[in-house]
């Protein structure tokens, strides 16, 4: 027998101690005590009458907003669960919420058993890697293992939705699921539910976007404004970038200091080649954050193209020690080293960072750029084709594996690879130009003539379609086009500041040549001492030429021609 004030006083002193506990587990979980947070936990569930029975609230009935939570036993189970999640013990998390009838118990259940399914992916992947047929430690090739959680997600999350629905991140959450089951169609509908009951989930509104095709129909989204950067997301992933750059110029009105708007401008910036702006715009997200690494891969881009290598030193340097572990700060690493010419050591940093995140998109592409520069073309084109797995609409790896298969001499294949870049990119003359050097290779001159057309309306900074265009049009034997597009490429040269170069001899001295024929022989001549200035093989044959100019004048001042 025991005094029942004895009992009270147990039962007070358990009251105290739950309550201790309870807050202590907030406070370590806030404070990123993630050991100390757990321990709490386990102590807390651990209290006589705390922990759920494993027939106790077995009930599949829906519980009211005010019960959101559940019991005060469930709150506690999530708070253990919630610990055991931030300690990346996904499965222990879901067994703490097996019997959770609450929205967010059973939400952190079914996430719990997502992560587990797709960390047992991961390490599956990386067993493959390193026991598999590939070369041992190979990030190549295209890994066979899955999530074998997600069939029975699908099947619980359908039927949550279709008994008592689901929340805002239930729908977001089965959306993902049925992406990774290959049903984008069931995905896309999921997730406009998601958004459409939490409008501020930022990564439902981000997979919507990567499931949303330009073939698709337009989406009908909730009234929010978190769907006005939505559609400016959304142009910049569709490589929109014009229309991405106006929509966030007028959402910085609004939110001015917002780091997201401004990084997501000087992406779009990027992407329409404007290096400088773009530049600009990095340089002062860094300055007002310096230990940023969000999109600063980017920014190292835009520093290998401009060949700045102190900066991009500068740049590696603070990225190592803010975070070495980052995979942004690895690209960073790796392309200071491409720059370098230092290819072996930029791949290193590159598989690194994919073995850091294996499906960071700009790693898989930057190493397929590397492996072309070490002529290791098969390592290319497999770096290429996970990259486009990844994501369909990254111009780059499309582009890139049209490049390979060129080196190796396939034209028809490269010419495949070269218009699904255009496609994505039709506004950029680069991938105009690669197509039309596929089709001279064929030898069908009429299509490349079109599209280096198609190129020098989209501006063709560097002029490969002029020298191109007046080439065919010499071997057409159509002269006077010819000598328009020599001219155009020379003033360009000019407004360059390029004085020399053997494309610029070859059209002076086609110049020279039409001019003399045509009997303009001032500029026939003019011309030909530009030549003998420049020098280079053709020397001989211009003062061959400017003979022939001398021969032509005394001929026309001497009344006519020889009898």
């Amino acid at each position: 027998y025991i005094p029942r004030f004895c009992l009270q006083r147990a039962f007070a002193a358990m009251t105290t101690h739950r309550a201790q506990l309870r807050a202590a587990v907030r406070d370590l979980s806030d404070r990123g005590l993630k050991c100390s947070a757990k321990w709490a936990a386990e102590q807390l569930v651990g209290l006589a009458g705390g922990p759920l029975d494993d027939e106790a609230g077995t009930s599949d009935a829906p519980m009211s907003p005010a019960e959101e939570v559940g019991s005060r036993e469930e709150e506690d189970q999530l708070l253990l669960a919630k610990a055991y999640f931030d300690l990346n013990e996904f499965k222990r998390a879901a067994h703490a919420l097996r019997v959770a009838r609450g929205a967010s118990g059973r939400f952190l259940r079914w996430y719990s058993l997502f992560l587990a399914g797709q960390k047992r992916q991961a390490e599956e992947e990386a067993e493959e890697r390193s026991g598999g047929a590939g070369a041992p430690g190979s990030l190549l090739g295209k890994p066979r293992a899955s999530n074998q959680h997600l069939p029975l997600l699908n099947a619980e999350l359908t039927a949550a939705r279709e008994s008592e629905g689901l929340d805002g991140f239930g729908h977001y959450l089965h959306g993902i699921v049925l992406r990774e089951l290959a049903q984008p169609a069931l995905a896309r509908e999921a997730l406009l539910r998601a958004v459409s009951a939490y409008p501020c989930l930022w990564s439902a509104w981000t997979a919507l976007s990567s499931l949303s095709g330009a073939d698709e129909a337009p989406l009908e989204l909730p009234d929010t404004w978190v769907a006005s950067f939505f559609l400016a997301h959304q142009a910049t992933e569709a490589h929109d970038s014009a229309r991405a750059v106006s929509l966030y110029e007028s959402l910085l009105v609004q939110w001015p200091r917002s780091l997201h708007v401004q990084s997501q401008l000087a992406l779009a910036r990027y992407n329409l080649r404007d290096f400088e702006e773009a530049q600009q715009r990095f340089e002062e997200l860094l300055a007002e954050d310096p230990y940023r690494l969000d999109g600063v891969d980017t920014y190292s881009n835009i520093l290998y193209v401009r060949e700045e290598k102190r900066k991009l030193s500068a740049l590696a340097h603070s990225c190592v020690s803010t975070d070495k572990y980052r995979p942004e700060a690895c690209c960073v690493v790796g392309n200071y080293y491409s720059l370098k010419g230092a290819h072996e050591k930029a791949v290193l940093y590159f598989r690194r960072a994919l073995k850091l995140d294996a499906n960071f998109l700009s790693a898989w592409t930057l190493m397929g750029h590397e492996y072309v520069e070490l002529k290791n073309t098969a390592a290319a084109v497999d770096a290429y084709r996970r990259a486009v797995e990844i994501d369909a609409k990254d111009y780059r790896a499309w582009y890139g594996l049209g490049q390979t298969y060129e080196i190796l001499a396939m034209p028809f294949y490269a010419l495949f690879y070269y218009r699904k870049a255009t496609a994505l990119r039709p506004y950029d003359s680069r991938m105009w130009c690669a197509m039309a050097g596929c089709y001279k290779q064929l030898h069908r001159r009429a299509e490349a003539i079109q599209c280096y057309h198609r190129a020098e309306k989209n501006d063709d900074r560097e002029g490969i379609a002029f020298t191109e265009l007046a080439r065919l049009y010499r071997e057409n034997g159509e002269d006077a086009q010819a000598a328009g597009y020599y001219e155009r490429m020379v003033a360009q040269r000019e407004a360059h500041g390029e004085a020399v170069g053997k494309e610029l001899s070859e059209a002076l001295f086609f110049l020279c040549t039409h001019k003399k024929s045509t009997g303009d022989l001032d500029a026939a001549q003019t011309i030909g001492q530009r030549l003998l200035d420049l020098g280079g093989p053709e020397k001989d044959q211009v003062k061959a030429l400017l003979r022939d100019i001398q021969s032509q004048r005394k001929a026309g001042s001497g009344g006519g021609p020889p009898v």
